[in-house]
C-alpha cells in the first residue's frame, strides 16, 4: 500500500516538480486545467446545465478556480485540500467571497455542492483509505448533483514516462478507467460517461481536433468519468434491503 505524499513538502517548488514531467508532452499545467473544465462544461451542457455551487476536492494552491468561474459559470466555489500550505497559497491568490478553501478535515459536507471536480488526486490516496474520500464527496453534492473524476491513463505510455519524472507521481498507485467506474459504482454513484483526453501532445496538434470524435478509445493521457449522485438516494448502509432517504423528481435536480 502506498502512503500519501506530504504536499506540504513539495508547495514552494510544486511547479518545477511537474514541469520536470509536463515538458515531455510539450503544454503547460495551466494548458491541461483549462483544456480540462472546458472538456467538463461541454460535457454540462445539454446534460445537466449550469452548475452554481463547485467544489474542487484536492484543490492544491487552487489554480483551478478562475476556471470554474470563467467555462463553468460557477457562482461559488470551495476548494479543499490535505496541504495547509497549499491552501495558504490559494486564500492568498484565489480567495474572495466567492471562493473559500479548507482543509479536508474540517470542511463539513452538507449536501449543496452542484458538482465536485477532481483530478489526479485518488492516486495518491491510499486505495484502503479512497472509499472514505469518496464518501465525503457523495455527502457534499446534491441529490443530482454530477461529479467530474479526473485521473492519469495508466494504459497510455506517455502518462507513466511523465509520472516516473514527477517526484510526488513516483510511487503512486494508478487507477484505470474501469477501477475508476467500479469504485464510483460502489460508493453510490450513476456513472454518466467515460472519456480519455490528451491524446496527442504538442508535436502533433494539429490532431487535436479530432480528439472529440476519439474520446471514448482509451488512448488519452487522462481520463473522465463523469458520474451522478442519484436524485433518489438511498440508504448505502444495507444495499441488501436500501431505504429511501431522499427522492427527487428530474425537474428538481439541481443542476
Amino acid at each position: 500500500m502506498t502512503e500519501r505524499v506530504n504536499f506540504d513538502d513539495y508547495t514552494e517548488e510544486y511547479d518545477l516538480a511537474l514541469e520536470c514531467g509536463l515538458f515531455l508532452a510539450g503544454d503547460d499545467k495551466e494548458y491541461f486545467a483549462r483544456r480540462r473544465v472546458q472538456w467538463l462544461a461541454d460535457c454540462l451542457q445539454g446534460l445537466f446545465g449550469r452548475p452554481g455551487h463547485v467544489m474542487d476536492y484536492g484543490c492544491g494552491s487552487g489554480s483551478t478556480t478562475g476556471f470554474f468561474f470563467d467555462l463553468l459559470g460557477a457562482n461559488f466555489v470551495v476548494g479543499v485540500d490535505v496541504s495547509a500550505k497549499s491552501l495558504e497559497l490559494a486564500r492568498h491568490h484565489h480567495g474572495s467571497e466567492r471562493a473559500e478553501f479548507w482543509m479536508v478535515d474540517q470542511y463539513r459536507p452538507r449536501a449543496q455542492v452542484d458538482l465536485v471536480y477532481c483530478n489526479g488526486v485518488f492516486h495518491h490516496i491510499p486505495p484502503g483509505e479512497r472509499a472514505a474520500a469518496l464518501d465525503c464527496i457523495w455527502r457534499s453534492l446534491r441529490p443530482g448533483g454530477i461529479f467530474a473524476f479526473w485521473e492519469n491513463n495508466p494504459w497510455n505510455p506517455g502518462t507513466r514516462a511523465v509520472m516516473t519524472r514527477i517526484p510526488f507521481d513516483r510511487d503512486a498507485v494508478t487507477l484505470t478507467s474501469l477501477e475508476a467506474r467500479q469504485l464510483l459504482q460502489a460508493g453510490g454513484f450513476q456513472v454518466v460517461r467515460t472519456d480519455f483526453l490528451f491524446i496527442f501532445p504538442r508535436m502533433l496538434r494539429w490532431f487535436r481536433k479530432t480528439e472529440p470524435w476519439i474520446s471514448s478509445l482509451p488512448f488519452g493521457a487522462q481520463f473522465q468519468v463523469l458520474a451522478r449522485k442519484p436524485s433518489c438516494v438511498f440508504s448505502r448502509t444495507k444495499r441488501s434491503s436500501p431505504s429511501l432517504t431522499h427522492c427527487f423528481r428530474d425537474d428538481d435536480a439541481y443542476l
